[in-house]
Formats: structure tokens, C-alpha cells, sequence
């Protein structure tokens, strides 16, 4: 088994691409970060780094190893954190994921409640897709991710937070589709405004359509709630958007709501965690408050 601190020196150069540097963040000289080079290198039996005249470049055997080291440092790092907020809420960091949209419509709120109740816990967000914050959670990066359901992985424990409801809007350019339930046959000669392809949204309505064997090709593509609210606004055409995310401008009639004759499904927000790894006390705490909001 290779020393331990042997990695450690590996992961600081190659984080910094200085063989000085890591030894300044080590608090050792540069010819020891050398050595314990050479020994990682004779001990794996490759080359892991490439001298250049602006430091060292990982080669190739390098960067595959940075990838896993990379991981488990997220994970130690993940691992002192945690234990540092089991002791009290006057300090620690929760790290969460989500979508724009779901931290702007759905997690703002609790944070808010969450910040005045622990004012010295560090609250730090990631943005992503699904897969993006699956990714992030199982590399260690955050702590609890929120997702659209359903979501399937052995690794990952699912609490089923609110129902939400989606649909199609438009602005008063298209206000006629708001009068009676529209087919879905119907909807498809109006310019569709979806997120990206690789959105859970996105794939939900797509399967939606293809089950009733018909084709939704947006003409046009965004990535965030709000463009698609002011999108449909302005004309551009029919926005599917989560309903909780638009009742304002559906109370105000700056959108209307377009009700199919096929019924759209309601899915549930997921707070997503590693099975397998415990959660700090704050985490537990603000995920507590999403599965109780009352």
C-alpha cells in the first residue's frame, strides 16, 4: 500500500502545476515534493508528471490517477466538514444542488428560513442538470441534491418532497389555446419553447407526446425557467413550465394556462443522498425542513 502522504504531495502539484507551490501549501522543500514524486512513480511504476518551463503537466497514466485522488480528497474534505458541523450549528457548510429553477422557485424559501435559524452555517450552491447532480453527489462535491422525480440508482436515497404540477403557457399572442382543452395534435402547429434536451422536463413532456405516438421538436430551446416565462410572453410561442412556477403571472394574466385533452402527469421535487454516507447535522436539519415545510 502507498503512503498515504505520498498522494497528498501528487494531489497538491498537480492541482497547482508547480512543484514550488505544493511545497509552499505543505509547509516542505521543493527537492522532498521531488522525491516523494519519484517514490509515487517508482512505487506505481509510471511517469505521473512531465517537466515543462512553466512547471509539470500530468501525462496521461497522471491524469487518470488525479481523477480518483481528486475524488477521494472531495470526500476527506466532505468527511472534516461534516464532522466539524456534528459538534454544533455555529459552523459548518452545506452544499447543495439543483437547477436554476429549483433553487430560484423551490429552495429560496428554506434557505431563507433555514439562514435565520442557523445564520453561521455556510450554504453553498451548485448548479447542474439531473445527471450533473447525481455526478456532483457521488463525487463528493455536494451533500443533497434536488431533482425531478422519478430518479432510479441503487446509490442514491430518494425522499419525495412537494407534488408539482407542469403545463404549457402562453403569453396573449396565442391566448385562443387557453379557451378549451386542447388536442395534442393541436398544440404541435404552435412554435413550442422547451429547456434543453438533456432536462428532465425536457424528456418528461417529450415521453409524454411519444407515447400518444407523436413527435415534440421545440423551435426553440432554452435554459432557464425565466427565459421560457418571458419567452411565452412576449409571443414567441407555448412554454411548458412547472405551474407552482408561474402562478403569479397566470393570476395576473400576463400568461395563460393551454389544458391538453391528454392529461399531464404531476411529479414530485426529490432530495437526493449517498445511501451510504451519513449526513451532517446541519444537512440533516435542512432536510428535515424540506420533507416538513409546515
Amino acid at each position: 500500500m502507498v503512503n498515504f502522504e505520498l498522494y497528498k504531495v501528487f494531489y497538491l502539484t498537480a492541482k497547482s502545476g508547480s512543484l514550488s507551490k505544493a511545497a509552499k501549501e505543505l509547509y516542505i522543500t521543493q527537492p522532498s515534493v521531488s522525491h516523494s514524486i519519484k517514490l509515487l512513480e517508482e512505487s506505481l511504476g509510471l511517469p505521473l508528471f512531465a517537466r515543462t518551463s512553466k512547471g509539470v503537466d500530468l501525462t496521461t497514466e497522471g491524469a487518470i490517477l488525479y481523477s480518483y485522488i481528486e475524488q477521494a480528497y472531495n470526500f476527506i474534505s466532505l468527511a472534516e466538514e461534516k464532522l466539524s458541523a456534528l459538534l454544533n450549528f455555529s459552523s459548518g457548510e452545506i452544499k447543495i444542488g439543483g437547477s436554476d429553477s429549483l433553487c430560484k422557485h423551490y429552495l429560496l424559501p428554506f434557505l431563507e428560513s433555514f439562514h435565520v435559524q442557523y445564520p453561521q452555517v455556510q450554504i453553498n450552491l451548485v448548479h447542474g442538470t439531473t445527471p450533473e447532480i447525481v455526478k456532483h453527489l457521488k463525487e463528493g462535491k455536494i451533500d443533497i441534491g434536488i431533482v425531478r422525480t422519478p430518479i432510479h440508482d441503487e446509490q442514491l436515497h430518494v425522499r419525495e418532497g412537494i407534488t408539482i404540477q407542469d403545463c404549457f403557457v402562453t403569453g396573449p399572442k396565442y391566448k385562443e389555446l387557453s379557451l378549451g382543452k386542447v388536442p395534442l395534435e393541436q398544440l404541435l402547429a404552435y412554435p413550442i419553447i422547451l429547456f434543453s434536451s438533456n432536462s428532465s422536463s425536457r424528456k418528461f413532456i417529450t415521453r409524454l407526446f411519444s407515447d400518444h405516438g407523436l413527435l415534440l421538436e421545440p423551435e426553440i430551446e432554452l435554459g432557464s425557467v425565466d427565459l421560457l416565462i418571458e419567452f411565452a410572453k412576449i409571443g414567441f410561442g407555448v412554454s411548458f413550465v412547472t405551474k407552482e412556477f408561474v402562478a403569479k403571472e397566470l393570476e395576473e394574466g400576463s400568461l395563460f394556462e393551454v389544458q391538453l385533452e391528454a392529461a399531464i402527469p404531476s411529479t414530485k421535487i426529490g432530495i437526493i443522498t449517498l445511501k451510504n454516507m451519513p449526513l451532517s447535522t446541519a444537512a440533516a436539519a435542512f432536510v428535515a425542513k424540506l420533507e416538513n415545510p409546515s
